[in-house]
């Protein structure tokens, strides 16, 4: 996807794979032929640049056609840069600003609690979101309330756009932070299918206190060039680096079967 449009966030969006799979594939109650089903989890991207994940999980899901991902960011297409909700079903909200999805996800759980239904809500943020002031006020008023249909996920790999996240602003000790704000915090190894599965299913069947998973990833996993490298927040790689990559990770069919048709200039939308 980022490779065609020339324009992305491919970094990120590797680091969350095996949250994103365990998570669409596994423990979301959601209906892809009936995306309003009114009983459904909901599921908030905070960092909504990472959205080519997200894409390819609601792809293969049934949201939307396999071959609609080629699309991405380009003029007319219902995959943006960031989420659209009006745009494309199974969104449940459109992101970009860092920051201000924990807050929707505690709206969306006390709307839930109030309405007496069994839904959960489920939030992906990033590290280095969690600089805004913003997130540490939704964290207080989760702790408060005891949302326990709350699930916070931290895709933490230490990096953000201008480099490593304790050198721009330090965060530590997060899970310390969460705990003194009513939180309870399980802290995993994001990668590790089997730790995923628990702390997930550990947070659905916990009462009177939301749930932050802190998932320790790495920024371009799988690719060994991209691995733990903060030019990959945001830089789209050749079709030869893309190749490379999706020979890396295994990735099936090969590159040189996908429909790859570069995005012309003054075609793209990179918003």
């Amino acid at each position: 996807m980022v490779a065609s449009s020339q324009s992305g966030h491919p970094g990120g969006s590797l680091g969350a794979v095996e949250l994103m799979a365990v998570l669409y594939f596994e423990r979301l109650r959601h209906r892809p032929d009936e995306p309003d089903w009114e009983e459904r989890d909901r599921f908030v991207l905070s960092n909504g640049h990472i959205c080519p994940v997200l894409y390819a999980c609601l792809a293969r899901t049934g949201y939307f056609p396999a071959e609609e991902l080629l699309t991405f960011r380009r003029i007319g297409s219902r995959l943006q840069g960031h989420p659209s909700r009006v745009d494309l079903p199974g969104i449940e909200t459109s992101s970009g600003p860092l920051g201000q999805g924990l807050s929707i996800a505690v709206g969306m759980a006390l709307g839930a609690r109030m309405a007496r239904r069994a839904s959960r809500v489920y939030c992906l943020v990033g590290d280095g979101e969690m600089q805004e002031g913003q997130f540490w006020e939704a964290a207080m008023t989760a702790g408060h309330y005891r949302i326990d249909g709350l699930l916070l996920v931290v895709s933490d790999n230490g990096l953000q756009i201008d480099g490593e996240v304790d050198k721009v602003k330090r965060l530590e000790p997060v899970a310390d932070k969460l705990r003194a704000f009513g939180w309870a915090v399980e802290s995993i190894d994001g990668h590790d299918v089997a730790a995923i599965r628990r702390a997930l299913d550990a947070g659905a069947n916990r009462s009177g206190a939301p749930t932050a998973v802190i998932a320790r990833t790495i920024m371009g996993k799988g690719v060994s060039f991209m691995e733990n490298r903060s030019v990959w927040h945001g830089k789209a790689p050749t079709l030869e680096e893309a190749r490379l990559a999706l020979e890396e990770i295994g990735a099936s069919p090969a590159f040189s079967d996908l429909p790859f048709d570069p995005v012309p200039e003054g075609a793209r939308a990179d918003a």
